[in-house]
């Protein structure tokens, strides 16, 4: 199962890279599984290149260059036909670098952004036009400043004429501190990677439970069963008691946690590779082995084509 922890990517610039970053994979397989036509990548990344698109001086970590050129080459890699790139942290509110990418894409891609609370009403048109739908903020305390509340709702204020939606990222252990807070937003709420559930939890206690419950309660409220391999702790091996059918399984801890979201909440997820895998501290992911996991967790047509079709495009294309 491929897998690397080889330098190749390089930052460029007057940067260096964060010391044991892991760059990512640069020799992804070609999934067995066939992405249905339309499929997108919901969530990824572009990096730099620092040498054009400085990154920001508040920044927790430095990456190393991952430019829309080689997004895009994986995209076709893969089979995706579309792509939503999200704004990275290490860029801080300058979204530069994924207006570029937008504008390279030739209407292949949209955006999530990252704005601060003076943003301008011509500013949003601009990100608008180029592509951008959404704005996102993160809660993860070890990446980021904490974000005031009031600067979120500012925002909010600001870009629901436009019809954008609100991504968030947090960590489960938080969401009871911020569970009114996140209910309260009136536009579109999308969860990355499911709230970072803990997998060696059960899938049936407590904490899960309690997300469940607040996408039960906001209809609004949409998320990603994305990043098993930031969530999972057996790892890409598949244990040998997991591959009794014959076929190729990875990250199986997380299955039942994702599966349970596709089965409850079908017309309200989004799946992404999450390229290039951004301070991921075990292993760098082999991106086709990503895409073999997604029929281990929607497991019929139909559910993949809402995953990867349908939910997107409408939340992404028809606004």
């Amino acid at each position: 199962m491929p897998q690397t922890d080889t330098v190749h990517g390089e930052t460029t610039g007057p940067f260096e890279k964060t010391e044991g970053w892991l760059d990512w994979y640069d020799g992804p397989s070609k999934p067995t599984f066939t992405l249905p036509e339309g499929a997108v990548d919901a969530h990824c990344h572009v990096f730099g290149p620092g040498a054009e698109f400085p990154y920001a001086p508040e920044r927790k970590y430095t990456p190393c260059d991952a430019s829309a050129e080689q997004l895009f080459a994986l995209r076709d890699h893969l089979g995706f036909d579309r792509n939503v790139i999200v704004q990275a942290t290490c860029h801080g509110a300058d979204n530069s670098a994924l207006v570029d990418a937008l504008n390279r894409s030739e209407g292949r891609a949209r955006g999530v952004a990252t704005v601060r609370r003076d943003v301008t009403d011509e500013q949003l048109r601009e990100l608008h036009a180029a592509g951008v739908r959404g704005v996102r903020f993160n809660f993860v305390k070890r990446l980021v400043d904490r974000i005031s509340t009031d600067s979120l709702d500012e925002i909010v204020t600001k870009i629901a004429p436009l019809g954008w939606h609100v991504v968030i990222y947090f960590e489960a252990e938080d969401l009871p501190e911020f569970y009114d807070f996140f209910s309260s937003i009136p536009t579109d709420v999308v969860v990355d990677h499911m709230g970072r559930p803990d997998v060696t939890k059960d899938v049936d206690g407590e904490e899960f439970a309690l997300f469940l419950r607040f996408m039960r309660e906001n209809e609004n409220v949409w998320t990603k069963v994305s990043c098993p391999e930031r969530l999972s702790v057996t790892g890409p091996r598949a244990l040998p008691e997991d591959n009794r059918d014959g076929e190729l399984h990875a990250y199986t801890d997380v299955v039942p946690f994702a599966r349970r979201v596709v089965d409850e909440f079908p017309d309200r997820v989004l799946w992404g590779t999450d390229w290039p895998h951004p301070n991921l501290k075990d292993h760098m992911p082999d991106d086709g082995l990503l895409v073999d996991y997604i029929p281990q967790i929607a497991t019929t047509p139909e559910l993949q084509q809402k995953l990867l079709v349908d939910n997107p495009s409408r939340l992404y294309w028809a606004r």
